[in-house]
């Protein structure tokens, strides 16, 4: 059984950093598409960082330059450092691995991916 567990939310003030990690249970990293993603109240949840499958890395705009992915395969675990944090960062955070098909991106919304975390909040105050 598969089972991400993702950590590090927490409430910190603008300009602050955060490292969220999702660890993976049962699921052995591989080239698949694998990510982070986020959702702020009555928003719709929205691509962070993403791995996809040909190794490449891509980021939202919203935070390009502040946020980074990495993961450690021997860990089976997921990273998102994020730095100079704002408010609009605001918003519940959930790692998630495996696309259904051909993309990584959220085509589907959240039944793109096979396998999501159970989210950590991270709040950003002015």
């Amino acid at each position: 059984q598969v089972q991400l567990v993702e950590s590090g939310g927490d409430s910190v003030q603008a300009g602050g950093s955060l490292k969220l990690s999702c660890v993976f249970y049962g699921y052995e990293f591989s080239s698949d598409c694998m990510g982070w993603f986020r959702q702020a109240p009555g928003k719709e949840r929205e691509e962070v960082a993403l791995f996809h499958r040909d190794r490449s890395i891509t980021y939202a705009d919203s935070v390009k330059g502040r946020f980074t992915i990495s993961k450690d395969n021997a860990k089976n675990t997921l990273y998102l450092e994020m730095n100079n944090l704002k408010p609009e960062a605001t918003a519940m955070y959930y790692c998630a691995a495996s696309s259904r098909d051909w993309t990584c991106s959220l085509q589907r919304g959240t039944s793109q991916y096979y396998y999501w975390g159970q989210g950590t909040q991270v709040t950003v105050s002015s």
